[in-house]
């Protein structure tokens, strides 16, 4: 009985510490850093309580402080990176742990064709971690990580699930990952016979089925992802990041992780789920985000967005002739001298001297003409009115 009692008062005393560094370190709800802090405690406990090393040590509190505190670290980290940042280091952490041992059953492996394979073993992994998560804190097989805090606590027992030591015959061990790693390579089949055109089109209604087939999507994703050249790619990749460093200092937080989402493409339900938000919550975030969007792309930084979309000054804006044409039919004189300066390569403060502007008129008539382009680009591809679509 004095035994289980000591067990019972250093649990609780590992939770109380780590439920009290998250209710000051984090935003979240008071039950979500409860529920948080006592799974890690449970897991710290089960540690030491398994653990013959830690046993005979003498000295288990000072075990549990130390395996307490290196867990409450990692998850803060990925707290503090966000979603994107911190799911970024993740597959960052354990792409580098693999590396070496998944290779293409191609000879010579290729980089590109490795990042491929790591792509689609790490995926798996994913699930295999939130499987073991689920199993080892006893809760319900539905479980998924819907708060930012869930997601760090996640996140980093996926690293430490990874990394954990295997043992191996002649008194060997071997990382988790590693062992996998190793089997998903061997697995892979030396070639795979598929329909390039069905390949290169992507799924059409009669053929879902074929579609779902891992090998024939994995070939699409090579072939596009070897589409855009360097200098595209690039462009994309920037933007992006100006994207999300521009919600940032906005303060629009919970649109980040919109957009985070959205570049995964995942449905709509699953977004809703992850965020935690009602389908009429979706709704309006996803609104203020378009409204965020197009103040970036027609404000902010026109020129890098209007240069990736091929639609810079050079190129009259991605409008075809006949398009340039109606656009030019519907400026005024003194947005045609806008246009005209803004073409020559002037300043804004050159054009609101011109003109007889102040900086502000001049930034604010510029996107009531970038904003008009759009429109006629938009009604030109979708043969109505402006896209609806982001």
């Amino acid at each position: 009985m004095k035994i289980m009692r000591e067990v019972c008062q250093g649990v609780e005393a590992i939770f109380q510490l780590l439920y009290n560094e998250f209710r000051q370190s984090v935003r979240a709800s008071d039950q979500n850093c409860r529920d948080v802090a006592a799974r890690l405690a449970d897991e710290v406990s089960r540690i030491c309580n398994e653990s013959s090393r830690i046993q005979t040590s003498g000295d288990v509190e000072s075990w549990a402080h130390t395996l307490a505190t290196h867990r409450l670290k990692q998850v803060l980290s990925y707290y503090k990176q966000g979603s994107q940042r911190g799911r970024v280091e993740l597959q960052s952490t354990l792409s580098a742990i693999i590396y070496r041992y998944i290779t293409p059953p191609q000879a010579p492996a290729s980089y590109q064709a490795r990042l491929t394979l790591i792509e689609d073993f790490l995926q798996g992994f994913y699930v295999e971690a939130l499987n073991a998560f689920r199993r080892e804190n006893t809760i319900d097989a539905s479980y998924r990580p819907r708060s930012l805090l869930e997601l760090a606590e996640y996140m980093a027992f996926t690293e430490r699930y990874g990394k954990r030591r295997i043992p191996l015959p002649g008194r060997r061990s071997q990382q988790l990952i590693i062992l996998r790693a190793q089997t998903f390579s061997q697995q892979q089949p030396p070639e795979t016979s598929v329909d390039m055109d069905t390949a290169a089109e992507g799924a059409t209604p009669e053929s879902d089925a074929n579609w779902n087939d891992a090998a024939i999507q994995q070939v699409r994703e090579m072939m596009v992802a070897s589409e855009p050249e360097p200098l595209e790619a690039n462009l994309r990749d920037t933007v992006i990041e100006e994207l999300l460093t521009y919600l940032e200092e906005r303060q629009q937080h919970d649109c980040a992780e919109y957009f985070v989402l959205r570049l995964q493409d995942l449905p709509t339900s699953e977004i809703e789920e992850i965020l935690g938000l009602t389908p009429r919550q979706r709704d309006y975030l996803q609104q203020r985000f378009k409204y965020h969007l197009i103040r970036f792309a027609l404000s902010h930084r026109w020129e890098l967005v209007h240069q990736w979309l091929e639609a810079d000054l050079e190129r009259n804006l991605g409008l075809t002739p006949f398009e340039w044409q109606r656009f030019q039919a519907r400026i005024n004189t003194t947005q045609k001298d806008l246009l005209d300066l803004k073409q020559q390569g002037r300043s804004t403060t050159e054009i609101a001297q011109a003109l007889g502007y102040t900086a502000t008129q001049v930034e604010k008539r510029w996107f009531k003409l970038l904003e008009l382009a759009w429109d006629i680009r938009n009604s030109s591809v979708s043969g109505s009115g402006a896209s609806q679509d982001e």
